[in-house]
């Protein structure tokens, strides 16, 4: 478990991640994070949307089944 410190940012609060967490997460400054809500009640913080994860895995199931359709209108 890591240990994070909120500290006044303006009029809102910020955490600081510890140098681990950022690599851990695999993210640079300026980058985006997403603060998802866990089945248990918790949170968790991802370094992508999950939104748009759950997007992709439907037009992937999508790409499949049409796949000889969307290569007849491709040429």
């Amino acid at each position: 478990m890591v240990e994070l410190k909120l500290r006044k940012v303006g009029n809102s609060l910020g955490v600081v991640l510890p140098k681990e967490v950022v690599s851990r997460l695999n993210v640079q400054d300026g980058e985006t994070l997403y603060l998802a809500e866990a089945p248990d009640g918790g949170y968790r913080l991802l370094p992508f949307d999950p939104s748009f994860e759950k997007k992709m895995s439907k037009a992937e199931d999508i790409i499949k089944r049409y796949r000889n359709t969307l290569h007849v209108l491709a040429k």
